[in-house]
Parts: C-alpha cells; sequence; structure tokens
C-alpha cells in the first residue's frame, strides 16, 4: 500500500456537486493506493502509521491533537509513466481488491479513535486543500 500524506488547514471532497467529505482545520488529506497482494495487515499497519505521524505542527500526531483525516481512494499512485507518454495502471489493484482495502484503513483509523472523512471510491472526484507548510510525505507499507 502506498500513501500521500499531506497536512492540511482543511480539506473537502466534492462529487457531482455534492460534498461527500471534509475537515476543518488541521489534520491530514492521505491519498491511498493498493497495488496487488496487498493484505488486510497491512491496511492495520498504515493506519496505525497515519494515526501516530508526528507531522502536526509541533511535531505532535493526530493521536496527540485529535486531528481529523479525509481518506481518499487514489489508484493513480500505481500509475508507471516511465516509458512512452502515457502511464500505465498494471501496479494498481482492481477496484474489488481495492476498495475493502481503503475501507479497511478507515475501519481501523476509527477504532484507534480517530475522526474520518472519506471520498466515494471510484468516483471522480474533485479535492480541494490548504497544504500546511507546504508538508507532504509518501508512505509505504
Amino acid at each position: 500500500m502506498r500513501a500521500v500524506v499531506q497536512r492540511v488547514d482543511g480539506a473537502d471532497v466534492v462529487v457531482e456537486g455534492e460534498t461527500v467529505g471534509e475537515i476543518d482545520g488541521e489534520g491530514l488529506c492521505v491519498l491511498v493506493g493498493v497495488t496487488h497482494g496487498d493484505t488486510p495487515e497491512q491496511a492495520a499497519r498504515l493506519a496505525h502509521k497515519l494515526w501516530t505521524l508526528r507531522i502536526l505542527d509541533g511535531e505532535r500526531s493526530c493521536s496527540d491533537t485529535g486531528a481529523p483525516l479525509l481518506v481518499i481512494s487514489q489508484f493513480t499512485l500505481y500509475g508507471d509513466a516511465r516509458k512512452g507518454r502515457r502511464p500505465t495502471w498494471n501496479a494498481a489493484a482492481p477496484g474489488e481488491v481495492a476498495e475493502p482495502l481503503v475501507d479497511e484503513v478507515v475501519t481501523r483509523l476509527r477504532e484507534l479513535g480517530a475522526k474520518v472523512a472519506t471520498g466515494r471510491f471510484g468516483a471522480s472526484m474533485r479535492v480541494s486543500l490548504t497544504n500546511d507548510g507546504p508538508f507532504t510525505v509518501l508512505l509505504e507499507v
């Protein structure tokens, strides 16, 4: 699993004119990609890492501050554009594999006590955010 994590001061996801997920104030916007062979155990490890990652103001984590997370499925994180001009998506897991694993990340975060908003799997989404810092990191589990 792969995640792009951005420290934000607010973020939202809109699908067909409807806001489907939103966080206000300090928090994390997390784009999650799933590849073939990823497991629920990796989803649990990613959730724990996101909850305890010390990238908020004052080197604190969401677990320290109660800051919310906006989690959005993003198959394009496994795009490969090394050859030619058109990316391939061969490394991205199909929806029937990826969706339950992204849901598992969200479930595990909530079990840890996190406030989590989400996008809508497979939808065309418009993501807006204010990157605080800017501060963006890539995680792989």
